[in-house]
């Protein structure tokens, strides 16, 4: 029964903990948009790569200039 007079001021301590870290991130925006990150990642980007000789880096060895 001792427990309890430790246990309920710690919850009730951590709900209002919980609480303000939900407002805070409620204020500060985090929420705004929900649809706009998911629709990002399966935006289809058409631009190729450009699949130039001097941005692949090649190993020692291979080089026929070293």
């Amino acid at each position: 029964m001792d427990i309890l007079y430790l246990l309920v001021p710690l919850s009730v301590g951590l709900v209002f903990l919980i609480g303000a870290v939900f407002w805070f991130a409620v204020e500060s925006g985090q929420f705004d948009d929900l649809e706009g990150p998911a629709l990002k990642v399966i935006a289809d980007d058409d631009s190729p790569r450009s699949r130039n000789a001097n941005s692949i880096p090649t190993p020692a060895k291979a080089r026929k200039d070293v």
